[in-house]
């Protein structure tokens, strides 16, 4: 006699446990495969050649463009720094000086021409060991080839504005190995340079047409007859 039917009862709610389907499996190995096949097949056609073109032109700008910054003086000291949110400027912390071109917004410029005030605006840019105020002031014109300062003050701090030609600012400092920092000032330039006491400093125009114009401030008055000062600290200028 044939055993009678079981009636089975599957819960609704149970999932039967089994193997993943295989179109869940991991295709990575495939899909590489179809794309390094793809991109031999894209490569061996005619206009594969201006696309390898375009890469080679690429790489070959972003080769260049680290060569020029590696090659240029200015961007490669490390006391060099810029800021484009206040306008432009560039700052050697070795020399302390800011230098603006034309269209820095920290420097006031209209169809008038520019204005400064160079306490605050060097305060501004972080140069430090300034004058916080002027006792006294000096103006005056450096001519073609011709040089001031040289020499340092031990009574006082200087925060000079300079403009009008080709210009260096050199300034001690026991820091790096000549024991002096050099900045060069375009004509087109205006740069704020700051002299902490006991510092020494020289300014030579080196523009061969034009003359160069400054503004010293002091914090206290000097006295060229005392014996605060040192005069002629560098034979090669």
């Amino acid at each position: 006699m044939a055993n009678p039917r079981r009636t089975s009862y599957i819960n609704p709610n149970q999932l039967p446990i089994s193997e993943p389907f295989p179109q869940f499996q991991s295709q990575t190995p495939h899909t590489a495969a179809t794309i390094l096949n793809s991109l031999k097949i894209f490569l061996k056609k005619p206009h594969a050649f201006p696309f390898l073109l375009s890469i080679f032109l690429l790489l070959t700008w972003i080769s260049l463009r680290f060569q020029r910054r590696d090659s240029n003086p200015y961007l490669r000291q490390s006391s060099y720094s810029m800021d484009d949110k206040n306008g432009g400027f560039l700052k050697d912390s070795n020399a302390n000086v800011v230098k603006f071109s034309s269209f820095s917004s920290l420097v006031m410029k209209d169809k008038r021409g520019w204005l400064i005030d160079p306490v605050s605006l060097a305060m501004d840019a972080g140069v430090p060991g300034g004058a916080a105020s002027c006792a006294s002031l000096h103006v005056g014109e450096i001519r073609p080839r011709g040089m001031r300062g040289n020499h340092r003050h031990h009574t006082c701090n200087e925060t000079f504005v300079i403009w009008g030609a080709k210009t260096v600012f050199r300034l001690e400092n026991k820091a790096v190995e000549k024991g002096y920092s050099e900045v060069t000032i375009g004509a087109d330039e205006v740069a704020v340079a700051v002299s902490p006491s006991g510092t020494a400093h020289a300014l030579l125009n080196i523009d061969a047409i034009r003359s160069t114009y400054l503004i010293g401030c002091q914090d206290s008055v000097l006295n060229y007859n005392a014996s605060t000062s040192d005069f002629n600290v560098w034979k090669d200028v």
